[in-house]
């Protein structure tokens, strides 16, 4: 394997539409959503340590989730986890980890990839990775892959390229916020736009040059500690500084505003598995067309419902369509599909009525 490869796995967040399996003790990329037999994160670590060194991916997560990398990840150093000691979005974690990785090995070349999503066909993200990898390497290059639209989705950002470009890394016009519906249809109309996956490849100098010339504020708070990175003294730098760093994405921070920026249109299937509706897309299905993750179920005039609890629970349904029904210690929620993203909204009012352990 190459030895100037790298990974940013990024397993910071809380997925709190996933409630009340994902909480923010014990979010989503921890749990085996899919009922594979392994949690998310041990599947996005597997699928790039096909091609990436082990010990050359690091795991980007909050101070809080350090236990939990080490229980599900036991092959990874201290080295590898890399902690927040605060909640700043993308753009802050990114530029730390970036700068350690530099100071290790100046010819770096690195993926940032969630830990969270789902990816079928493992050989085709390789196959994506490495010739995103072979372009940066040459290159000073800001890419991203981006994934083919297979309907207007108005729940994701879009990457416009240039339409004139026949070579398979296209060069990127803009990137666009989440649209409304009738203008993420003229998208898939134009052919030209791509799904936003939050998936990010680089040289660690094409990166750091970024933060520098977009972000210099972020990238002279982080500069200031490179002394002291991979050392006994980093912790202490970071639990004084870190919390002084802008909250904002990696998007807004040096993607939006670089000139460099390319994608490349992955041949990979791929969800987000942002919200139990997109988990049940991506479930086999009963002959009801329920999908049910753990559970044993008895079901009568019940159809395109989201069943999960814990392993080998039975669940009796009667009378319920297009329902996410979910069973979690101390929560169960019964819940219509069509208002998935008022989940978070229903999860703050159970904190405020109940108790924030509840969240």
């Amino acid at each position: 394997m190459n030895r100037n490869y790298y990974a940013i796995l990024m397993a910071g967040g809380v997925g709190s539409r996933f409630w009340p399996v994902s909480t923010q003790d014990f979010p989503k990329q921890f749990h085996d959503m899919l009922g594979t037999g392994d949690t998310l994160i041990q599947k996005t670590f597997n699928r790039l340590a096909n091609l990436i060194p082990k010990e050359n991916i690091f795991i980007l997560t909050n101070e809080r989730y350090n236990n939990l990398v080490f229980e599900q990840i036991p092959e990874v150093t201290k080295r590898q986890v890399v902690l927040e000691p605060a909640m700043r979005n993308t753009a802050p974690c990114i530029l730390y980890a970036a700068l350690k990785i530099q100071k290790e090995n100046k010819d770096a070349v690195m993926i940032v990839a969630p830990s969270d999503h789902w990816i079928e066909d493992e050989q085709a993200f390789t196959d994506n990775v490495q010739h995103a990898f072979n372009f940066c390497a040459q290159n000073d290059a800001l890419m991203t892959l981006g994934i083919q639209p297979t309907f207007p989705n108005t729940g994701y950002g879009y990457i416009e390229y240039d339409k004139l470009s026949n070579s398979a890394i296209k060069t990127v016009a803009q990137f666009r916020e989440k649209p409304d519906y009738e203008t993420a249809k003229q998208f898939i109309v134009q052919g030209n736009f791509l799904w936003n996956a939050g998936i990010f490849i680089w040289s660690v100098n094409s990166v750091v040059n970024a933060y520098k010339n977009n972000q210099p504020e972020l990238y002279r708070l982080f500069e200031k500690g490179i002394e002291v990175y991979n050392t006994d003294f980093e912790d202490d730098f970071v639990r004084d500084n870190y919390g002084k760093a802008e909250n904002i994405s990696v998007d807004y921070a040096i993607m939006e505003s670089s000139h460099n920026v390319y994608v490349l249109p992955a041949t990979f299937d791929w969800n987000d598995l942002g919200t139990w509706g997109s988990l049940y897309d991506k479930l086999d299905k009963d002959e009801s067309n329920n999908a049910v993750v753990n559970s044993r179920t008895l079901t009568d005039d019940a159809s395109g419902n989201m069943i999960r609890t814990k392993n080998d629970k039975i669940v009796v349904v009667d009378g319920l369509h297009d329902y996410i029904i979910v069973d979690k210690d101390e929560v169960l929620l019964i819940f219509p599909k069509t208002k998935e993203q008022d989940i978070k909204k229903v999860l703050q009012k159970v904190k405020d009525k109940f108790g924030e352990h509840y969240g």
